[in-house]
């Protein structure tokens, strides 16, 4: 198998995972103005059909903010901003209607157009707007009048359930009518965030210049917690910034992440692919916002024996662990500790007690290849050595043949085997010849 044929295999098995569990799949898919004009477009238009192939049932909600001041502009308007949020007269709104329905027919098309060698080659693929939103005024705020600046009064959802379950992409601009009939300005993060909460949807993604939201040294966080994102906005709002579309998109994300819906995306229109690489890839590629951690250290399950066995099976056949058959695994699970990321199983280890002499053995220490450069070694060591202590257990030995210098610089020390508990000598494999290095837990 040639190296680039390695690569493809490896690729789609990495990816498979997650074509399965996005499938039928509710997805809010937020497209700030800003993505919509710029060259990578199409792209992203391209992307958003392939996760249409894949069984995904999506929702576009679109915004016109740069078309709308662009309009503005053309006709000598100059637009209006109240606390960041902007006010729309009866001449504004006429202006706001065109920007917005040219990029509703824009979407539209290019959703519907059939392009060789992409995604969207041979598809057909339905798009559908409607009245879903039913708005109401913003009113009056410090003496200053909104006009036709409007909220969610309420959402059909029923309605936008009915065209997915059809096939049907759903596209949602920001303008919409009230009960009176008439037409209201609103903001596209307020659309896709209440969209989001009310369909339960599995994910809300955003779009934004950057790869994500940087940390201090410019690194993009992967992961956010909705107090997390509250301090980034406020240090945002702090230097001025109020309406890029990132501070407006953690927003969203704060509030529909409180609301239930498991995880908020933010990546950059910039990047070729960037949707792609985010949804099926284990490490993302921008920031999510989530209530709890897509990784979890837990006990293991009777569930987890697979993903155990896929882990540590490479490593038995290089002869780095002592094979363990499948019966064995399931008579020792309540001994193991997994580290699952995404439903992949990416480590685990086992802790064997000897009460008797207050010891404990680390044993199947194992680390999915694509993490062993990270900390998820730490993580499991901090783990069990936890578990030992509560055990009463006073020290940790281990058995290795190849990660000696990795427990020695944790601390852990060479000793002779008559350190190890008398029934663990009686199984002491001489032919492999197993390093024995014993950590003091009370250290």
């Amino acid at each position: 198998m040639t190296e680039r044929s390695t690569e493809l295999v490896r690729g789609f098995r990495h990816t498979a995972p997650y074509i399965n569990t996005h499938r039928n799949k509710t997805f809010v898919i937020m497209l700030g103005g800003e993505a919509i004009c710029h060259e990578n477009f199409l792209s992203i238009v391209s992307d958003i059909g392939l996760l249409h192939s894949l069984g995904i049932r999506l929702v576009v909600v679109y915004g016109a903010r740069p078309q709308i001041d662009a309009n503005l502009l053309e006709h000598n308007i100059e637009p209006t901003y109240h606390k960041y949020t902007r006010v729309t007269d009866a001449q504004s709104l006429e202006l706001v209607k065109q920007a917005a329905g040219r990029l509703q027919l824009d979407i539209t098309a290019r959703l519907s157009m059939s392009l060789g060698n992409t995604p969207l080659q041979n598809a057909h693929i339905n798009v559908v707007s409607g009245n879903f939103i039913i708005a109401q005024p913003l009113g009056v705020d410090d003496g200053i009048d909104y006009c036709h600046s409007g909220r969610i009064r309420r959402i059909d959802y029923q309605a936008i359930n009915q065209q997915l379950d059809t096939g049907a992409i759903v596209l949602i601009g920001p303008v919409a009518v009230s009960v009176t009939g008439e037409s209201f300005n609103l903001t596209s993060e307020e659309i896709a965030t209440q969209v989001a909460i009310k369909l339960n949807a599995a994910k809300m993604i955003g779009f934004c210049s950057e790869q994500g939201v940087p940390d201090e040294e410019g690194k993009i966080i992967s992961e956010m917690f909705p107090d997390q994102a509250q301090q980034r906005i406020e240090q945002y709002e702090s230097s001025g910034d109020y309406l890029s579309g990132t501070v407006r998109f953690l927003r969203g994300a704060m509030q529909a992440c409180k609301s239930g819906v498991p995880g908020s995306h933010l990546i950059s229109y910039l990047e070729d692919g960037a949707l792609l690489q985010e949804l099926f890839s284990r490490e993302g590629i921008g920031t999510q916002v989530v209530m709890a951690s897509a990784e979890q250290v837990r006990k293991a399950t009777i569930d987890d024996i697979g993903g155990i066995l896929e882990l540590i099976r490479p490593l038995e056949q290089q002869g780095i662990l002592v094979r363990r058959s499948r019966e064995q695994l399931e008579m020792e699970i309540d001994k193991f500790t997994v580290v699952v990321r995404d439903q992949l199983t990416i480590a685990c280890a086992a802790l064997y007690p000897f009460e008797e002499e207050k010891i404990g053995e680390m044993a199947c220490v194992a680390v999915h290849p694509d993490y062993r450069s990270s900390s998820r070694g730490d993580v499991l060591l901090q783990q069990v050595s936890h578990q030992a202590r509560l055990a009463g257990l006073k020290k940790l030995f281990v058995l290795t043949t190849r990660s000696i210098h990795w427990f020695q610089e944790r601390g852990f020390q060479p000793v002779d085997i008559a350190f190890l508990p008398e029934s663990k000598q009686k199984l002491y494999n001489y032919q492999r010849r197993s390093k024995i290095l014993m950590l003091d837990l009370n250290q």
